[in-house]
């Protein structure tokens, strides 16, 4: 994830934490307990103090006090999410404006409208053919042209070292086949996340090409969808999709032959716990596994514990900021 996306440099975060145990502390005494020297240790209480996450009387011997942290952090978290709402209007006005003058423009213009299952499912299927670095995906459920398992061009692409980055909605995920479908293509190096819900359908290669579905229907109730080539409407779908990807929990794929550790969490807990902070219930969890309820359960009671948390934001919390996925 791009550094720009970290809500506080580790550093900074660390400190923070010794300034919460000790209430209070001046720069030699964070320097006492860390690596930092007293002119670092000086800069990061005054980047807290900057983030609003710190205060200090003035003077050369200051003595720094934690803040609480949801104010600063919150506010910061609250600007991402408005940004994420701009590029989302900013989709849908791009999109309006294209399907009020689509009739106006030249037949060679960079917008094409396909019509039919089997022609969208050819173009899918030549759109990964044709990649060379990277595809974007938003899965969405009920798929319009290639149900799960049917889509063998992205096995081929990945084989060549085309760069997958597939993004599910959580109601596609529980539909019977596609989470193993998913871990086969995470197993040759597609990169999964989850999200509550997506937007809309969108493939992208090599953020120059874009098939994007229609909502519409032709009066025989054929698919159509838009092939997009470079413009303003390819920028923003690639802006889309990056912001949610940022947001999306990846999905970690179990081992073939998981140990658990007793201080440590194994893979197929790993995997329990992305797909618990993408969204799917424990029940759907369970069926996807082959598993009991109970034993999804009872894996994620072991996290907890291992988090030293007794609640499941808590844990979900704490496993976004030690890595755990």
């Amino acid at each position: 994830m791009p550094d720009e996306l970290e809500l506080l440099p580790a550093l900074e975060e660390h400190a923070y934490r010794i300034l919460v145990k000790l209430d209070r502390a001046r720069p030699d005494e964070l320097a006492a307990l860390t690596t930092l020297s007293f002119a670092e240790a000086t800069r990061v209480l005054h980047a807290l103090q900057a983030r609003g996450l710190a205060a200090a009387q003035p003077g050369e011997d200051a003595v720094f006090r934690p803040l609480p942290p949801d104010v600063a952090l919150g506010n910061l978290l609250l600007r991402r999410h408005e940004a994420l709402e701009r590029a989302r209007q900013l989709v849908a006005e791009l999109n309006d404006e294209y399907r009020t003058g689509v009739r106006r423009l030249e037949a060679d213009h960079l917008v094409e409208v396909i019509i039919g299952g089997g022609a969208l499912r050819d173009r899918l299927q030549q759109l990964q053919d044709g990649a060379r670095e990277e595809m974007l995906w938003f899965c969405r459920s009920n798929p319009v042209a290639l149900p799960s398992g049917e889509n063998t061009a992205e096995l081929d692409a990945l084989r060549r070292g085309v760069r997958y980055q597939v993004i599910y909605d959580r109601e596609f995920l529980q539909s019977p086949g596609v989470l193993d479908n998913a871990l086969a293509g995470v197993r040759l190096g597609q990169q999964a996340r989850i999200l509550p819900s997506l937007p809309i359908r969108v493939a992208i290669a090599d953020r120059t090409t874009a098939i994007c579905p229609l909502v519409r229907e032709t009066g025989a109730g054929e698919t159509t969808a838009a092939v997009i080539g470079p413009s303003e409407l390819l920028n923003a779908l690639t802006a889309l999709f990056d912001a949610y990807w940022a947001m999306a929990t990846p999905v970690h794929a179990p081992g073939e032959t998981d140990t658990a550790t007793p201080d440590a969490p194994d893979d197929a807990e790993l995997y329990v716990l992305s797909l618990m902070i993408g969204g799917l219930p424990d029940k759907a969890i369970a069926s996807q596994l082959g598993v009991s309820r109970r034993t999804v359960q009872r894996r994620l009671d072991r996290l907890m514990a291992l988090a030293r948390v007794d609640t499941r934001p808590g844990l979900a919390y704490h496993a976004a900021r030690h890595g755990w996925l």
